[in-house]
Order: C-alpha cells, then sequence, then structure tokens
C-alpha cells in the first residue's frame, strides 16, 4: 500500500509531457489531400522542396492524409504519422530547426507536391525537444501560381491541349504540355522539319527547353550551329496524376501513349513546319526517358522511325534494377536477407537501399502507400500494374514488408520490352531492324545496365536479326551516353535520309532547305576551299599543299599535293573541268600565288606569285577574260 501511494504521490509530481505535435491551419476551400510537415535544418532552400529527397541526411519530413480540410479546422500531426528518414519522431534529435507545412491537394500533377495550387506555409525558426514535448503551430498561407505557360521567344515555343482520351479516362479535364524548340531560320525557311521527340528524366517537365536553350549553354550553341542538322525538337512533359506517366497506354495512368500519337504530335505537326511522315518522327531520351523512348518505338513501330535512348529504366523484369519481379519473393532483401540497393555511386558504395527509399514514398502517398507517392517506384507501379476497385493502383509488394504479389507479376509483363520483343519478334523485327541504339555505363547509379545485358542477349540471337546498337560505358555512371549531341542529331539526319530514300546514305551532315552528305576525302588535311564543275566533278583545296578530285559524284576521292608546296595553304579553288583547275594559296608576300593544272593534277604550272610584301590574298574568281589570262 505505501508502494502504491508513493507512486501516486510521484505522479502528481512530475508533471506531464505532452508529445511533440505539430498543429496546421488554413484558411481555403475544404480540400482533401496530403498534408506534410518539414523539419530542417536549413531554411535555403525551402525545407518544402526537400519533400521527395531519398537522401540519408534528407530533412525529417512527417506526412498524412487529411478530408476536408479548411478553415476553422486543425489538422495534428505527431507521433503516429509517417515520418522519413528517421524511425520515429522520438527520434529525432533536440535542437533548433526550419520548419514549414505543404498541402498537396494537386490531383493532376504528382510528380512535385510543390504543384500549381497547393497552399503552404511561411518557414519558422523553433527549438524542438521531443523530450520536452511541445506543440508548434503552422498556418499555411501562401499558395503556389497556377499552372501557366511560360512566354514564347524566337526558338522556344510552348504548347497545351486537352486531351479528349485522357479526359474521358479520368472523368474531369486533363491537359497535354509540351516545349518546342525551333531550328535555326525556321521563320525564313518555307520547308517542313523532321520531328525529334524527347523524353528526359523522371518528372522532366515541358519547360525543361529554357534550360537547354539558355543563352549560355552547350545545347544553344550546338543546336543553333551552321553545321548541325535541322530538326524541330519536342520535349514531352513527365508529369501527370501518378507522377511521369511513361506516355504509354496504363491501366492507371490512362492512354497516354494514344493521346501522345494521335492527339499531340498531329497538333504540333499542323501548328508547325513538321513532317508528318513516320520516317521523320525520331525518339531520344535518357533514364526514365529512355525507357519510355524505346516502349514508344516497340508500341507504335510504324509511327516512329529509330530511336537513341541512354541509360533506360529496366527493359527487363528480370533485371528491375536488383529485383526479379518472376522469381523473387520479397523486393526489399535478397535471398539471403540481405537489404537490396537502391542507388550506388561511380566506385559501388551503395547510397541507400529500395527499402530507404520506398519509406520516402511511402510518407508521400496516399494511404502512407509508395504505390500513390507520384515518384519512381509509384510511377512505375502505376504504368505497370493493374487498377484496383478504390481506382488506385495494385502494389507490386507489400508497403513495409516489400513481399511481392505474385497475382499482379502478369499484367506487369505487358510492360517487359524484352518479353515483348522475343514474343512478337516475327512481326516486330523486320520493323525495329537497325533502328534501335542504346547506350549505358556500366557502372551505372541505379543498376540499370543488368537489365539491357539481358535485352542484349536477345538481340545477340534473334531472327531476323536486329542490327541493334548497344554501347556500354566501363566505369561509366547513370545517363552516359556514348554519342555526343551533335553525333546522335547527325545520326538522326542519317535515318531520317534513309527514311525518304529507303536507302542507307553516308551520315547527314546538315538538313535544312536540301539534304547534305558527308564525303569522304581521304585526307587529314584541313580542307579550306571547294569547287563543283557538275554533280560528278568537284574539286577541292586545303593545307599542307593538299588537293582533292573526285569525278563521281564522291563515291571516290583523289587526294594529292602540289610539289613544293607542301608548306602552302590553298584557301581557294576554281575548277573548270574535271582535268582543269585553279588553286589559291594563301599567306603574306610570296605565299600568295596561283597554280594551274592541265591534266587532272598530275603537273602543276605556277601562274602567279605575289611580289608585294604587305599584300595578302585571300581568295580569287574566274571569269571568261580571266581564264583566257591564266594561261
Amino acid at each position: 500500500m505505501r508502494f502504491c501511494v508513493a507512486c501516486a504521490l510521484l505522479w502528481l509530481i512530475i508533471p506531464r509531457v505532452e508529445p511533440l505535435r505539430f498543429e496546421v491551419t488554413t484558411d481555403l476551400a475544404p480540400a482533401s489531400g496530403r498534408l506534410f510537415v518539414v523539419i530542417a535544418k536549413s531554411d535555403r532552400p525551402e525545407p518544402r522542396i526537400a519533400i521527395g529527397d531519398a537522401d540519408m541526411d534528407a530533412p525529417a519530413t512527417l506526412a498524412r492524409d487529411v478530408k476536408n480540410f479548411g478553415a476553422g479546422a486543425v489538422a495534428a500531426m505527431d507521433g503516429s504519422a509517417e515520418i522519413f528518414p528517421i524511425a520515429s519522431l522520438d527520434a529525432l534529435p533536440a535542437g533548433d530547426y526550419y520548419v514549414q507545412a505543404l498541402f498537396d491537394a494537386n490531383t493532376d500533377l504528382k510528380s512535385s507536391v510543390n504543384a500549381p495550387g497547393n497552399r503552404y506555409s511561411d518557414v519558422q525558426r523553433v527549438h524542438v525537444d521531443p523530450r520536452t514535448g511541445g506543440t508548434v503551430k503552422i498556418a499555411l498561407t501562401k499558395t503556389i501560381p497556377p499552372d501557366q505557360l511560360p512566354p514564347d521567344d524566337q526558338y522556344v515555343k510552348y504548347v497545351k491541349i486537352q486531351s479528349n482520351l485522357l479526359t474521358r479516362f479520368h472523368g474531369r479535364p486533363i491537359y497535354l504540355r509540351a516545349g518546342i524548340i525551333l531550328p535555326k531560320n525556321y521563320s525564313t525557311t518555307p520547308t517542313a522539319f523532321p520531328l525529334r521527340i524527347h523524353v528526359g528524366g523522371y518528372g522532366t517537365r515541358y519547360t525543361s527547353v529554357q534550360r537547354l536553350m539558355a543563352s549560355n549553354s552547350d545545347f544553344r550553341r550546338i543546336w543553333l550551329a551552321d553545321d548541325t542538322p535541322r530538326f524541330i525538337y519536342l520535349q514531352l512533359d513527365g508529369d501527370g496524376p501518378f507522377g511521369d506517366p511513361y506516355q504509354i497506354n496504363s491501366d492507371n495512368s490512362g492512354p497516354y501513349g494514344d493521346a501522345i500519337t494521335t492527339e499531340l504530335i498531329p497538333y504540333i505537326e499542323k501548328q508547325f513546319h513538321v513532317i508528318n511522315q513516320p520516317y521523320a518522327r525520331v525518339l531520344d531520351g535518357e533514364s526514365t526517358g529512355g525507357w519510355v523512348s524505346l516502349a514508344l518505338k516497340i508500341f507504335y513501330p510504324d509511327f516512329f522511325n529509330a530511336v537513341w535512348s541512354s541509360c533506360p529504366d529496366g527493359v527487363d523484369f528480370r533485371g528491375f534494377q536488383l529485383i526479379d519481379i518472376y522469381k523473387d519473393k520479397n523486393a526489399y532483401v535478397d535471398d539471403r536477407g540481405a537489404d537490396r540497393p537502391s542507388k550506388r555511386d561511380i566506385n559501388g558504395n551503395v547510397e541507400f537501399t529500395i527499402r530507404h527509399e520506398c519509406q520516402m514514398e511511402n510518407v508521400m502517398g496516399a494511404g502512407d502507400s509508395w504505390t500513390m507517392s507520384g515518384q519512381q517506384w509509384g510511377a512505375w507501379n502505376a504504368a505497370y500494374g493493374p487498377r484496383a476497385a478504390d481506382k488506385r493502383p495494385v502494389p507490386l509488394w507489400d508497403p513495409k514488408t516489400g513481399v511481392i504479389n505474385k497475382a499482379v507479376v502478369d499484367h506487369w509483363k505487358k510492360y517487359d520490352l524484352r518479353m515483348i520483343l522475343e514474343q512478337n519478334w516475327k512481326t516486330l523485327g523486320p520493323k525495329l531492324r537497325g533502328k534501335i541504339h542504346i547506350s549505358v555505363g556500366e557502372a551505372d547509379s541505379y543498376y540499370l545496365n543488368n537489365a539491357v545485358h539481358l535485352l542484349d542477349d536477345f538481340f545477340k540471337t534473334a531472327n531476323p536479326p536486329a542490327d541493334a546498337r548497344i554501347a556500354y560505358g566501363a566505369g561509366r555512371g547513370h545517363c552516359w551516353n556514348s554519342l555526343s549531341e551533335a553525333q546522335m542529331m547527325n545520326e538522326m539526319a542519317a535515318a531520317v535520309e534513309k527514311g525518304t530514300t529507303g536507302q542507307t546514305p553516308r551520315p547527314a551532315a546538315s538538313m535544312g532547305t536540301g539534304s547534305w552528305t558527308v564525303q569522304e576525302s581521304g585526307t587529314t588535311a584541313r580542307l579550306r576551299g571547294v569547287s563543283a564543275v557538275d554533280a560528278q566533278v568537284v574539286w577541292a583545296s586545303g593545307s599542307n599543299g593538299t588537293f582533292v578530285r573526285t569525278t563521281d559524284g564522291g563515291a571516290h576521292s583523289q587526294p594529292s599535293t602540289v610539289p613544293g608546296a607542301t608548306d602552302l595553304d590553298f584557301r581557294d579553288i576554281h575548277a573548270v573541268d574535271d582535268n582543269t583547275a585553279y588553286l589559291l594559296s594563301v599567306g603574306e608576300g610570296q605565299k600568295s600565288r596561283i597554280y594551274k593544272t592541265r591534266n587532272g593534277g598530275k603537273t602543276w604550272t605556277l601562274q602567279f606569285m605575289n611580289s608585294e610584301s604587305a599584300a595578302f590574298f585571300d581568295g580569287f574568281a574566274l571569269g571568261r577574260e580571266s581564264r583566257h589570262r591564266l594561261q
């Protein structure tokens, strides 16, 4: 009895500690959505920007669903809320923090919670200690601006259209957005241009064309260079109701593939000077876009020409990162019970695991589930998986345990690109032959090279032959590409040209009002001048006393040098016929000379040598009188 009395006295003497909690209010009309509270050590950038960061040192983020959250209501967040990256709110170290809340009610754009119309608070600096508890009050007073297209400029344009297909599927207006980059001289050239359809990494928005065409960007320099092939560039938008829609037909996201091919691209081809033919549509992308570009070519083989894919997401679900969805029982741990890595650095060191990343997505997703997160794993599940009766994606694995639900695996097979190709190669093979180009680093951050090797194994034995090019970068990481931007565009132009003729051309160097092909000169000298007699006979001149002659339209070139002139730079040349030509060398004083041949370059006669020490001859032109004077 004395012991119980003492306990009661202690309970009365020691003050009770109220658990740490956050109370959030808003002045908006009632809405349902996901409420977040971010507890960060810095206010730069604002804590809300870190929502979705999967790094081990990401700020602590609490989240819960809130229904009918509006003016007069208080939404509380405490230790019962989902939290990342720490195990519980009690594990938060005591200290000074910057706290910010955000309420995500946008149902159409989910790849980022910082979406139009979402409400958020000012950043508050507070002292937090779970041991002493207390209440932090936060008011949502700011709104992310509504969705608006940025202003157009000379080269960059923007498009937004309502998709009838997606609107019918979702039962509310759904829009397709796109960024456009016009080629140099677009406004002054009446010709139509081929279309380059680009898909970026996960969640890349259509507005990324702004960055590409920034005044000091390498892409802008290449795009506007005189020798760059001319295309119209179409950037697809990487956001939708479940995050990145992967631009394919899906039970959850809806018929994005059909919407892109029957609504968006036809609209672009009508609004701009685009060649509206399959041979003029080429695809490229990296990471998510690497998978999407391949999938679009495979699912719509007659609509697109060729594809250039870099570090594509899992193209074979036996290598879905490090998960084999057909054989493995658990996504989070392997057969030995070890956690599966999700990301590694270039040296192979694990940065975080699949379990860790999916817990971040559990915090992000409605119902505390990664399937509704709008992030990478959730978007895959929405794109490839079936739809449940509640209109949410059926999870491939349990959000907490990682146990794989084998009942949904068959549905995923419809998006296993290697399996689709293998099962339908008799039909697809002739349409894809020579049109698939893939690059991947062997140290890819997300282990995407494993699935590419599995796809490559099929291509090596495919009949008819695939003639696919797969390049592996030893020691290279995520988004490595074996081609430079200029090289890839030259290959694209060559593919378009081949589509117009049905023949295999030499690599195209430029495509604008006409098409151009690279001619092999047979020399390493720098060529300075060129003169064509007709379509077959062409002469060229260059450094180290070099000249080149072809009499069959470039099929065979005959390089040589003028005897005794190897120190001269032939800046200009004038051809008369297949045997007769004049060369002009440049330089001060006697280095400026004119030579003539009458026998196809077998011998040359010095016609003129400058005697003025200050003179520098840089070019010449021959008319009828000049030809008579230069004997």
